[in-house]
This record gives C-alpha cells, sequence and structure tokens, in this order.
C-alpha cells in the first residue's frame, strides 16, 4: 500500500492534513492518509492563520495508516475507542466482492453475507447478533446506509449494494453507545465508510471473478460470480466530484432448503434430517437458489462554498433482478420423474425479484478549527420499486408450480433522517472545553401489500385487486443532545453527555387472511393498530487518561434506549420461505453499557484490552422455528418478536497489531472476544420442549444470537512495494437461536454453528497502474451453518487498472 493510486510506486505525493497542537500528547496524533481519500482543503484566511493546514509527507505511514484518530471521532472529539481499515489495507489483506468484505478481519465484527451479492447482509458485533441489524449504525458518508425500517436479516439488512468497492476510502468503526451525537441504534456500535474524495484526476477499474464449487445433499455444482466496479474523479477549483459504478452478476448456492416433517409417500431421494431442535426435518430439496444481477451508482460532489465551509450532495440507485428456481431431490418411485410431492414448500422458493432504490443526502460544514463549527446533513432512502413474484403453491400433478401466485410489494416504504449539529469551542481550538449539541428527525414509512394474482408471472403489479394481507405504518423521532470534553489537564480528559429523545409509531395497520389450498381467500381480518410514544433520556460519560504518549486508559458508560422499528411492529411477511409474524405492542429497549479500556501504541502497532458489561431491558428478540403443517407435513420457517424483560452480556476483548515483527515487512493482526450472555428475566414465556412438549425456562439460558468466543488471527507479509501476502481465520464458537436453548443439533438447515474458516490472498503490483490478486476465501472447505448454509471453498481473481 505504499504507493498512492494513482501515482508512481513507492512515491506518496504531499497531502493536506492537520497540525496537531503541540500540547496534544504524542499519542493522539492522527495518522497521515492516502491522498485520494483526504479532501483538499483551501487555506484558511489570516484571521484564521494559527490553523492554517501544512504540509507532511505520508512516508512511513505503510501498513499502519489506519491507527490514526478518524476524522469524524477527532471533528466531534467522540468518547468511543475506534478500529478502521484504510483502502489500501483493504487491496492488499482482503478478498474484496462486496463492500461489506472490507470489515471481516476488524475485532468483534461479523457480517453474515451468504454469497457474492448477498443483499441481506447483517452487521454482528460485539455483544449482539445477526439478527440485530437495527442495533448498530452504518454510513456512507452522510448517508445512513443501515434501513432502520427494521431489525432483522431480510428487508432491513444494511444498503451495502449502493456502494461500489472501489470508491472506498477508508471505513472507521466506534464501539458502544457512548456518544450523545448518535440514536440508541449505536449500541452495537457506529461503522463510519468514507469515499475517496479526489484532489486531482483519477480513475480506476477492476474486474473480479469468483468461483465456487458446492456439494451438499443432492446439490452438486460450481457457481461463478463476476463483478465489474470503477470510479473516476477530479478537483477543478472549488468543485470535487467522484463517480462510481458497480455491475455483479452472481450465481448463488442454496440459500435454503425444502424440508418435510415425513418423508412423501411414494417418493425416493429424500435426506433424512433433523432440524436444530432435533424435530423430523428431512431435506427433499433446496428453496432459494438465485441468480442475482445487480447494478449500482453513486455520485457525490463536493463544492467550497467559502475557504471554510464546504457544501456536499450525494446521489445513488441501486438495481436488483433476481430468479430463484428450486431444485427437488424427490423422483416418483413409479415413474422415476422429479417430483414436488405436493409440498408446497417449493413455491416460496420460486420467484421473480425486481427492485429498484434511491438514496440522496446533502450536507453543509464548515471547518475553521475556529470558535464555532456547524455541520448540517439530510438524508433520504426510496424504494422506487420492489416486487417479489411467486406462485401460491405447487402443481397437482408433482411437476410446475399453480398458475395463480402472490405477488409482495415493498415499493412505497421510504425514510428520512436529518441532523444539525454546532461545535462550540469557547477557549478556542484544544482548549479547555469543547461543546458540541445537535437536534436531530427522522421519518420510517412501511408499505407491504401482498396481492393475489391470477397468472403469478404476467399479472399486473397489484393482482386481482384482492389482498392477501398488508402491512401499514410509521414511526418517527425527534431528538436534542448536547456534550461537553473537558480536559483537565494535558493528560486527563472527561467527556459528559445526554440525549433527550421522543418517539411514537402511528398509522398501524394489518389485514391478514386465511385461505384454501388452492389460494382462495376463505375468511379476512382487519385491524388499526394502537399508538404507542415514548419520551426519555440517556446519559453519558467518558474519562480518559494519558499516563504518557504511550498509554491511554479510558473508562466509558452509556445508556441507551432502542426503539422498536415499523416491521417489528406491523409486518406480516414471509421472504425467502421465512414468515415473519410483527408485534404492534413492544416497548423500546433500555440499555446500559460499560467499559474499561487500556490501550499501548507504537509507531507502527497497538494492542487494547477492552472489559465490557451490558444490561438490557425489553429486550427486543426474534428467533425462529420450523412450523409444521399438520396435513402436507410441509415446515415453514417462522419467526416471531417479543420483548425479553431482561438480559446481560458481559465479557472481555483483546486486539492488537504491529507491523516489522521479527522482520521488516511482516505485519501480525488478531483479536479475541469472550461474551459471557445470560436471559435474566422473562415473564412472558410460555415456550414448550418441541420432542418433549414440555413447559420449558429461559431464565439462566444464554442471549440468541451471541456467541461465547469470536476470534480472529492473520498476517500479511510486505517483502517489498510490489507484493502483499495474506492469511487469515476466523473462528465462532457455538451460538443459540432460541430463547430457551433447546436448539442443540448442529450442523442442520436452521442450525447456527460455531466455525473455523481460514483465507489467504497475494496481491501484485504489476506496474504504476496494474494490480491483481489471487485470493481463496474458506481454504478447508468448512461447511457450516447460520440458519443458512454459508459458503464454502472460494477462488478469487482480480486484476485492477489504475489510470
Amino acid at each position: 500500500m505504499a504507493h498512492a493510486q494513482n501515482g508512481e510506486p513507492g512515491i506518496l505525493p504531499p497531502v493536506t492534513v492537520e497540525a496537531p497542537p503541540p500540547a496534544r500528547p504524542a499519542a493522539r496524533k492522527p495518522v497521515n492518509r492516502p491522498a485520494v481519500a483526504v479532501r483538499h482543503r483551501t487555506a484558511p484566511a489570516a484571521a484564521a492563520a494559527a490553523n492554517r493546514p501544512v504540509v507532511a509527507s505520508t512516508a512511513g505511514a505503510g501498513a499502519n495508516a489506519s491507527l490514526g484518530t478518524p476524522p469524524a471521532v477527532a471533528r466531534f472529539q467522540l468518547p468511543q475507542r475506534s478500529f478502521s481499515i484504510t483502502s489500501g489495507q483493504i487491496d492488499e489483506t482482503v478478498n474484496l466482492k462486496d463492500p461489506e468484505d472490507a470489515v471481516k478481519y476488524m475485532p468483534s465484527l461479523f457480517v453474515r453475507k451468504r454469497n457474492d451479492g448477498d443483499n441481506m447482509a447483517v452487521l454482528a458485533t460485539r455483544s449482539w447478533g445477526v439478527n440485530s441489524s437495527a442495533r448498530s449504525l452504518i454510513y456512507y458518508d452522510d448517508l445512513l446506509v443501515s434501513a432502520l425500517i427494521g431489525n432483522n436479516n431480510t428487508s432491513a439488512s444494511p444498503k451495502w449494494n449502493l456502494i461500489s468497492p472501489e470508491a472506498i476510502g477508508r471505513i472507521d468503526y466506534l464501539n458502544g453507545p457512548f456518544a450523545a451525537a448518535y440514536p440508541g441504534n449505536s449500541i452495537g456500535g457506529v461503522l463510519l465508510i468514507s469515499s475517496k474524495m479526489p484532489d486531482r484526476p483519477f480513475a480506476v477499474a477492476k474486474e473480479t471473478v469468483s468461483v465456487m464449487p458446492w456439494s451438499q445433499y443432492g446439490t452438486k455444482d460450481t457457481y461463478v460470480t463476476s463483478q465489474t466496479s470503477a470510479a473516476a474523479g477530479n478537483r477543478d477549483g472549488k468543485l470535487s466530484w467522484l463517480v462510481s459504478a458497480n455491475y455483479l452478476d452472481s450465481f448463488q448456492q442454496p440459500l435454503t432448503y425444502t424440508t418435510s416433517a415425513t418423508i412423501p409417500a411414494g417418493t425416493a431421494g429424500a435426506f433424512p434430517a433433523l432440524n436444530k431442535q432435533g424435530v423430523p426435518a428431512n431435506v427433499i430439496g433446496t428453496g432459494v437458489l438465485a441468480h442475482s444481477q445487480q447494478t449500482s451508482a453513486n455520485l457525490r460532489l463536493a463544492y467550497d462554498v467559502s475557504p471554510l465551509v464546504q457544501a456536499t450532495y450525494s446521489l445513488g440507485i441501486w438495481n436488483n433482478h433476481q430468479v430463484s428456481d428450486p431444485q427437488t431431490y424427490l423422483r416418483s418411485i413409479a415413474t422415476g420423474a422429479p417430483t414436488f410431492a405436493n409440498n408446497s414448500g417449493f413455491a416460496t422458493g420460486k420467484y421473480v425479484w425486481d427492485q429498484t432504490h434511491l438514496s440522496n443526502a446533502v450536507a453543509l460544514k464548515s471547518d475553521t478549527k475556529g470558535v464555532y463549527d456547524f455541520d448540517l446533513s439530510a438524508s433520504s432512502y426510496n424504494y422506487l420499486q420492489d416486487t417479489q413474484l411467486n406462485p401460491f403453491t405447487v402443481a397437482p400433478t408433482g411437476v410446475g408450480f399453480s398458475p395463480n401466485g402472490k405477488i409482495t410489494r415493498m415499493d412505497g416504504t421510504n425514510w428520512q433522517n436529518a441532523d444539525a449539529k454546532g461545535i462550540w469551542r469557547p477557549f478556542g481550538y484544544d482548549g479547555p472545553h469543547e461543546i458540541s449539541f445537535g437536534i436531530h428527525g427522522d421519518r420510517y414509512r412501511l408499505e407491504n401489500p401482498v396481492y393475489a394474482s391470477s397468472i403469478w408471472n404476467a399479472t399486473s403489479s397489484t393482482g386481482t385487486g384482492a389482498l392477501y394481507s398488508t402491512g401499514v405504518g410509521e414511526t418517527r423521532t425527534g431528538a436534542l443532545w448536547l456534550q461537553d470534553v473537558w480536559k483537565i489537564n494535558p493528560s486527563l480528559k472527561l467527556t459528559l453527555g445526554g440525549r433527550l429523545e421522543s418517539w411514537q409509531a402511528l398509522d398501524g395497520f394489518n389485514l391478514n387472511t386465511t385461505t384454501n389450498a388452492a389460494g382462495g381467500i376463505t375468511s379476512t381480518a382487519a385491524i388499526n393498530q394502537p399508538g404507542l410514544s415514548s419520551t426519555n433520556f440517556s446519559p453519558k460519560a467518558s474519562l480518559s487518561f494519558d499516563p504518557n504518549k504511550d498509554w491511554n486508559i479510558t473508562a466509558n458508560f452509556g445508556e441507551a434506549y432502542r426503539y422498536p422499528t415499523v416491521t417489528e411492529l406491523y409486518q406480516n411477511i414471509t421472504i425467502g420461505g421465512v414468515a415473519t409474524f410483527a408485534n404492534p405492542f413492544l416497548k423500546p429497549e433500555q440499555d446500559f453499557t460499560g467499559e474499561l479500556n487500556i490501550e499501548r501504541k507504537w509507531t507502527d502497532g497497538r494492542v487494547r484490552l477492552t472489559l465490557f458489561s451490558e444490561r438490557t431491558n425489553n429486550a427486543i428478540i426474534s428467533q425462529t422455528n420450523l412450523v409444521t403443517n399438520p396435513v402436507s407435513g410441509a415446515q415453514t420457517p417462522t419467526t416471531v418478536v417479543s420483548n425479553v424483560d431482561a438480559i446481560r452480556m458481559q465479557g472481555v476483548e483483546l486486539s492488537a497489531e504491529k507491523d516489522n515483527v521479527f522482520v521488516t515487512g511482516l505485519q501480525l493482526f488478531g483479536s479475541v472476544t469472550y461474551v459471557d450472555s445470560k436471559i435474566l428475566a422473562d415473564a412472558s414465556w410460555a415456550g414448550v420442549n418441541p420432542l418433549t412438549n414440555l413447559p420449558t425456562t429461559v431464565v439462566g439460558k444464554r442471549v440468541p444470537y451471541v456467541p461465547d468466543w469470536r476470534a480472529k488471527i492473520g498476517m500479511t507479509y510486505r517483502p517489498n512495494e510490489s507484493w502483499a501476502y495474506t492469511v487469515a481465520a476466523r473462528y465462532s464458537g457455538k451460538q443459540y437461536s432460541t430463547l430457551d436453548n433447546t436448539d442443540i443439533v448442529s450442523h442442520v438447515y436452521g442450525a447456527f454453528d460455531n466455525f473455523f474458516v481460514v483465507d489467504m490472498k497475494i496481491h501484485y503490483n504489476a506496474t504504476a497502474n496494474f494490480a491483481f490478486d489471487f485470493g481463496i476465501d474458506n481454504i478447508f472447505n468448512e461447511q457450516y451453518f447460520l440458519f443458512h448454509p454459508f459458503p464454502g471453498r472460494t477462488f478469487v481473481l482480480a486484476g485492477k487498472y489504475t489510470f
């Protein structure tokens, strides 16, 4: 990574960085960033001469360009500890096929990415799992990528697909709900993705191909993904621009399987199996077996309104056309022909899905580093089209599907966010007090009708006009926040803050129907759901101490409220064969988190020990189990959402990275996280063990989706400026997906397994313009399930040209 993306190898041009005040401890000085990731700034006027930027060389930043203070942390003096990775490090160490791949080796983080181009990839954090999309915040510049419309790993997954991998400049992860500037959805943390705003002309194009041989149950095939991504930009006077685009063509391994409690009579080919709770769930075919074609484009403009004020605008569009065609393993004993054996589960895996989503973001920011600075931003996200077409059931002949079907729509769903922030430095830049404050507002609107259609793949988007179901509703939040950073002396800093939030849910409406086997509606139930509201105050506190320039000790505390999302309240739907039932009476989560960080830094490395404890009251937790149709034996994964009275999670996280270990150019990195999670109380629990049919208890059980151990370790060797060799391993321990921890059968569809995965990558800068990558993800072909089957051994080849 010791070369600029559009420069000569081994030479980095001067870049603009802020000159740190002499009084600031050396350990807090920001490390310089690659030129393409740094916004050019015009020198301030004479009145602000003391804050004039200086030109510094990035030579020597090398593999440790990520060790500096993230820009957002420095600007608002955020109390969180952070982990970072730059575009250069990503290029050298990660088999990057999607933007979410970039965080795979960051401490404690895991992205539930089931395949290349997965549009349901949820970020799991230190103490929250893969069903917690609304318990972390992901931003791409000023755009909120997190879809806080819900809290699940389907329709509410982050909108990673808007980001072209080649547009990423750096990624910063901030732990915990300790900053008043962020809402309670920061319980798990905040991920900040910054784009490469250029200060000179540049363009880059990359082609990536991945190949995955697959053999599981009755499916044996090779799945290939090709991806083309490009970015270009320039700065001309006051205006800079960046445009990026990405096209992905992905053939995917089975994401779900069709199961039956009994093996259909007169058939052969089923794979006898149990589900995660030990109940018969014979695998009779695939469910979702998809081919996805995705196109995304993003335009970002930045204009210097004045030497110290900049306006930005971002436009993003994403389109997905996905077709799924399930495969049956069953053969008729009488004829030998393939058959669906009247199992309607195959119909949920047959679909055509078209999506077009649009995002907008605008911001106006000052950077005087004087007495006052401000930060205004607003963003919106709109589902212009989101339509999935399914047949209602399978054909009675055993082959094919019924002509009638369902049309599931989410177009019309949208959300908006707006923030106005200010910074007041009464004693000047880097004075003893820095006060930041702000106001926030958001609105989330759900539109989710499911129509009956006479011809499932040809009827208009409103079908016959008859509704099988609909879910409509809205949530709104307004907030005020304040934070004071008090530098008691050069080595001791106290940060106090608070956030006042007012939330409401309104216009909730649900319509549900019952049907006969052919899809005819036999009864209808419609209900206007009650409105909900809550007003809460969340205090924050942090104390940071630098014993010397190499050590830091920081204690953080934060209370946070995570409000129910609109889909948790009102969305009753089946997506990808998984049925979800909402709960319109959910209470907000109340979370208390504390941590102690002890950190040692070197010029080329860092080690950090974190002790943390978290208690959440009224935790909103969903769990998914198979529900068996008593007539056909078909099994439908069904998710229910509820409040759990109290849970507790506590543990330890140790992370380290160091360059030039033993030999020049050898970097080691790794982390290990242990979480002791426990359900403390749940008075409403009334579950039974599916094997014994006896009541179970949840008190004392582990919290679902939270593994006990996570660990990552890796090494990158850079013998010169042309080559980089990386080997890295990831481990996750056992996790449960049921509140009573009755899912004890592992390595079956629907289970949540422990896994150990090893990856490797070779990066080669052939010339000043050409770079090539060869890598293997999951070298030892570990087969594991996190409900879905996850990718096996995958070969990755990429070529990149920088103009």
